[in-house]
């Protein structure tokens, strides 16, 4: 029997760094290696140094081939899938100037709304980008900063994202992959480049920016001497380009040119989000029109409130995450963190419909509800982008496949169920950004394309994908936080 072969893949969240050491050949799960972040930042703001960032990965990465038991002599190739949107700048040497900006960063709602303006409107940018510039994207971060902290931005020789800034870290060379890119807002979808336009209007130097790989999955360098030894692992592996956290789990799912096409995902982790790959290219203004990581487009529609702002309900309430009920004629928006999906950046928390009968656990239910749906609201335009018509019974009976954290809890998948309407599929990996990147890996060490391979995969390590059968509609509820949404939108959320 020859020896076993491990690739390496890295998911570098907001909250933490997870390894998942993965036999190249199989898929199988071998060990995980975990590592935490710390985010700082009150009101709109949320920073994390990305120094931080590079000692997690270390750490993670020894500590998943300890759990593992195998040498370090068995790993071939490693690749980094970050979040997404984050803005690093380094300085001459290579080292970040300040704390990252990270996505869910509302400062720069009102550089946002500047720029959409100064191009035209949202259809301009949907155009050339795909996208419409919203608090979250880097292009808006960078013109915050220009505005609001000068002196860092004018010693700035090179601007990344967050696995970017990590992947030049490994390879020691400045490279980037199309799906990240396309998250930035000043790389064209259209084009497959960098937009000198969009530059010119950001005051961006096209030679402070990475070079763009043709997928996630191209081996954009080798393992350098110094990064080696900080990982312990053998110099001159392959190392990816790499890609931002949605692509990675597209390709953990199995969604791309080589695999799954125009079927949705919906994501429940810090953000909830909705996506599909396509070989449609989106430019709708109520979605991120993003690129795939293997040469396809992903339409997706993020929202910044999910699993975090529904466990702070559950903390307030005193209660168990799953000690929820329907959320009776109570509607609560918990737009904690403003909102990217509908985009209300100054938006907080809203409850409407108390009653003297209403409970504790409704209004937690009403939590649910509140971040389903909004979330959920998105899927037809995201259908429509991929050329399909949300009406057709065969595109609404495709299964809806959730994942992220909130896909292990019970109430979060009811209330997915009961507001869809959709039979659902939960994958039975809870690790796919990680095993999508683990996918890029294997490509970049020699084998193939990386949806491909994730496609014969299986993703075997996480055991059986469990079905469930759609139930009705529940469209009572639907209507009801429809109504208090759009009503509330412009007067009290902050629209």
């Amino acid at each position: 029997m020859p020896p076993r072969t491990v690739v390496i893949g890295v998911d570098s969240s907001t909250q933490s760094t997870k390894a998942a050491v993965t036999d190249a050949e199989t898929g199988e799960l071998l060990a995980v290696g975990r590592a935490p972040h710390v985010v700082t930042g009150e009101g709109g703001a949320r920073e994390t140094d990305p120094e931080i960032w590079w000692r997690a990965l270390c750490d993670a990465v020894a500590a998943g081939l300890k759990e593992s038991g195998l040498s370090s002599s068995t790993v071939t190739g490693i690749a980094v899938a970050g979040q997404q949107h984050g803005l690093v700048t380094l300085d001459r040497t290579g080292r970040p100037l300040r704390p990252a900006l990270l996505w869910n960063d509302t400062r720069s709602a009102p550089q946002a709304a500047a720029l959409v303006t100064e191009l035209g409107g949202p259809e301009a940018w949907t155009a050339r980008t795909g996208s419409v510039p919203v608090a979250s994207m880097t292009a808006t971060k960078w013109r915050w900063l220009r505005e609001n902290d000068p002196a860092n931005a004018e010693a700035t020789t090179s601007v990344r994202l967050p696995h970017d800034f990590l992947t030049e870290r490994l390879a020691g060379v400045a490279a980037t992959d199309p799906g990240d890119a396309s998250g930035t807002c000043w790389y064209s979808t259209g084009t497959g480049a960098y937009d000198p336009v969009l530059l010119d209007l950001l005051g961006l130097d096209v030679s402070m920016l990475p070079e763009v790989a043709a997928t996630g999955g191209t081996r954009i360098g080798s393992l350098t001497e110094a990064a080696a030894e900080a990982l312990g692992l053998p110099a001159g592996i392959a190392v990816a380009a790499g890609t931002g956290d949605n692509m990675s789990a597209a390709v953990g799912l199995g969604l791309g040119g080589a695999g799954l096409l125009d079927h949705p995902v919906l994501s429940l982790g810090t953000s909830g989000t909705v996506f599909a790959a396509s070989r449609a290219r989106p430019t709708s203004t109520a979605l991120s029109g993003f690129a795939a990581a293997d040469g396809t487009y992903l339409p997706l529609a993020c929202t910044l409130n999910c699993t975090l702002a529904v466990d702070k309900v559950a903390g307030l309430l005193g209660l168990h995450r799953d000690d929820a009920a329907p959320g009776g004629e109570a509607v609560l928006l918990p737009y904690l963190d403003g909102e990217r999906t509908p985009d209300l950046p100054r938006s907080s928390g809203l409850l409407t419909g108390l009653r003297h009968d209403t409970t504790p656990q409704q209004l937690l239910g009403a939590a649910y509800e509140g971040a389903a749906f909004t979330v959920l609201r998105a899927l037809d335009e995201l259908l429509r982008a991929c050329g399909l018509d949300p009406a057709d019974p065969e595109v609404a009976g495709r299964p809806l496949r959730l994942v992220g954290g909130g896909a292990q809890g019970r109430t979060w998948v009811e209330t997915v169920r009961r507001l869809s309407g959709r039979p659902l599929i939960v994958p039975g990996s809870g690790e796919l950004v990680a095993l999508g990147a683990a996918a890029l890996a294997a490509s970049a060490a020699g084998g193939g394309d990386p949806v491909a391979v994730a496609t014969r995969w299986n993703t075997k390590s996480g055991g059986t994908d469990a079905e469930l059968p759609a139930t009705e509609r529940d469209t009572e509820t639907w209507e009801r936080v429809a109504s208090v949404l759009d009503r509330a939108a412009e007067p009290l959320l902050g629209g």
